[in-house]
């Protein structure tokens, strides 16, 4: 009785054990050895977040640093920072969807017309990337993740500081976006294809965006639902879920990338309706133009941020492991709609 008790406590005692050890056959030189044989310990699973807060700030430290200025439209700055979101694209295997990653535009900037003179044209250039699906069928369907990597430039000076860098405007959600398509062009594990769309001019009037919109539809893209992230640099309220979504009643993309997530991130923001969010940024010309679920995703309330269009808004101010665990909370979200067999996400009759 003793001894089966003895033998009960052993192998309750390595089931509990956290770590697994396997005992390896024996060789026919082992065979021949007295010595006993060796143990290979495993270590158990861990869970590894999907982006590092530390590579979010590094990006956000460029992006946002006096050095590009402001990134207004048409400026060297902005060039810089184009640059630097290519070569972060080259680097973690994310392709160009057209010949380069430039999508070029222009327009003339009746805002800078002088009295008497002819609007000035502004040369501006979205940034897109591909990470083709795994699924020789679904990969012909497209997820558009997107931000404006554009800012205003300068501002009122305070302390001797013009430069409004627009580090929660937004390239906050520039990185989100450019973040995620790292994770998937490294995991493949998305079935249809992602495009990553950065883009210039909207603080313009939404420039870029309209131009991408209306040449994707030209082509005749099968586009299935569009994301930008807008200004998630900086946390809500405690008792608030993680973010809110623009045009929330306009479809259920909310609640399908709620139930992928197993948590609830995304919810509804009585302003965000009242000030009509929806129509007010680079999801808007995606809805208008190809007829998808296209909506804004912001942590930004009007109650957690103090500078918006401000030269305030420094990299210092945004909070990075909040953008990390929004972005790490976004992944898996995303994955299982974008691999989900069928388009689950559908617009709403209002």
């Amino acid at each position: 009785m003793r001894q089966t008790l003895l033998i009960l406590f052993v192998i309750i005692f390595y089931a509990c054990n956290t770590s697994q050890k396997i005992v390896e056959p024996k060789t026919t030189n082992q065979e021949n050895n007295s010595q006993l044989p060796e143990e290979v310990i495993i270590a158990p699973i861990v869970s590894i977040p999907y982006v590092s807060k530390d590579d979010v700030k590094n990006s956000m430290e460029y992006l946002a640093s006096d050095e590009l200025e402001g990134r207004a439209t048409g400026t060297e700055g902005i060039e810089k920072a184009a640059r630097y979101i290519e070569n972060f694209m080259h680097s973690n295997g994310i392709q160009p969807y057209f010949e380069t990653y430039r999508d070029n535009f222009e327009f003339e900037n009746s805002r800078a017309a002088k009295s008497g003179e002819d609007a000035p044209l502004v040369k501006g250039f979205n940034i897109v990337g591909l990470i083709e699906g795994v699924d020789p069928l679904l990969k012909k369907e497209y997820i558009i993740l997107g931000g404006h990597y554009d800012h205003i430039g300068f501002g009122k000076e305070v302390n001797g500081d013009s430069i409004a860098n627009g580090a929660n405007d937004d390239a906050s959600g520039t990185i989100a976006a450019m973040e995620i398509g790292k994770y998937f062009a490294k995991s493949k594990t998305n079935k249809r294809s992602i495009l990553i769309t950065l883009f210039s001019a909207e603080e313009m009037g939404l420039r870029g965006s309209r131009h991408l919109a209306k040449r994707l539809s030209n082509v005749g893209i099968d586009a299935y639902t569009m994301i930008n992230f807008e200004m998630i640099g900086v946390p809500r309220a405690a008792d608030k879920t993680v973010a809110y979504m623009s045009g929330y009643e306009r479809s259920n993309f909310a609640e399908t990338l709620n139930k992928y997530a197993k948590e609830d991130i995304i919810g509804f923001f009585d302003q965000a309706k009242a000030m009509n969010l929806f129509m007010r940024s680079d999801n808007f010309p995606f809805y208008n133009a190809l007829k998808i679920p296209a909506h804004a995703i912001s942590t930004f309330d009007f109650s957690n941020f103090d500078y918006y269009h401000h030269v305030d808004d420094e990299a210092d101010k945004m909070n990075y492991d909040h953008m990390a665990n929004f972005i790490n909370k976004m992944i898996p979200a995303l994955e299982g709609m974008m691999n989900a067999p069928n388009k689950e996400v559908i617009l709403k009759n209002e």
